[in-house]
């Protein structure tokens, strides 16, 4: 069984097997995602000189379906000139329907990124649409992080890392994060030269018309914006990049710059003064 949690495969998944995972899909209410590898998989982490090219033009091997995941997201390797690398590949034809959220949570993935890296902020793992074993999907890099940290446990024992959630705060803000977790914010701590650093991912729900921010980043509320997130706050007033905004609605995109305006115009992060805007688990 090719999407089981110690299976593996290459290239397509047989129809049966999709089948049985949309069926998985539709009885995972309720289940929330971590980013762990599947148990039993030896993850093959290789250094690549440019993970989006790596990500587009590889060969994609499913290893198994992600634990406790609410949608179909399986842990794959992508094999690309001799090099191997995991990512977490999102397809559409997994996703459980919402009533609040279009289908096509997958490109909202990756236009988390794309934003991300139009403001310079840099904090979402590079991430890409593409075809996969069982259709289009998002395909993102994996951070090879310490799952016992997250963002509540950083915050308390790291402040160098600080300024690295103030970025992930901002971008939530522009982007309407209705589900930041505290467990979606990942720790990749120090190897050789490379200092710790934070990764931000699960992005599918982002980019709300209506104000619906859901986060447990909240320790930065009243504080001055960084200069670095008001300079790509106005540069979204006067447009949203044409890559992220051909992965939206008009409706959602004219959003985007509705809170960049208000971003410019405070200057500051907002509280949450009902201290409701929580998600649910916390991590």
């Amino acid at each position: 069984m090719v999407l089981g949690p110690h299976g593996s495969g290459r290239a397509r998944v047989p129809e049966d097997e999709l089948n049985a995972v949309e069926h998985d899909v539709a009885d995972d209410e309720g289940r929330e995602d971590i980013h762990e590898e599947p148990q039993g998989v030896e993850l093959r982490v290789d250094a690549v000189a440019d993970p989006i090219e790596h990500l587009l033009r590889g060969e994609v091997e499913v290893e198994g379906r992600m634990p406790y995941s609410s949608n179909a997201t399986f842990l794959v390797h992508v094999n690309h000139e001799g090099k191997s690398h995991p990512a977490i590949y999102k397809p559409m034809r997994g996703e459980r329907p919402l009533w609040d959220f279009e289908p096509g949570l997958h490109r909202r993935e990756v236009a988390t990124y794309l934003l991300s890296e139009f403001l310079g902020l840099g904090v979402v793992p590079p991430t890409v649409l593409r075809d996969g074993p069982v259709g289009e999907g998002s395909f993102q890099w994996f951070a090879v992080a310490d799952h016992s940290e997250h963002f509540f446990t950083i915050y308390e024992s790291m402040p160098e890392l600080h300024d690295r959630l103030r970025d992930i705060a901002a971008l939530d803000i522009l982007a309407n994060n209705t589900d930041r977790k505290s467990g979606h914010c990942l720790l990749v701590p120090e190897r050789g030269e490379d200092a710790a650093t934070v990764w931000a991912i699960d992005h599918g729900l982002c980019f709300a018309p209506e104000y619906k921010l859901r986060t447990v980043i909240w320790e930065f509320g009243d504080e001055e914006l960084p200069e670095h997130v008001i300079d790509g706050a106005n540069r979204l007033i006067g447009a949203v990049p044409l890559n992220v905004a051909s992965l939206l609605s008009d409706d959602e995109v004219e959003a985007i710059q509705g809170r960049a305006t208000w971003m410019v115009k405070e200057r500051r992060f907002p509280t949450d003064p009902t201290g409701r805007r929580y998600p649910w688990p916390l991590v």
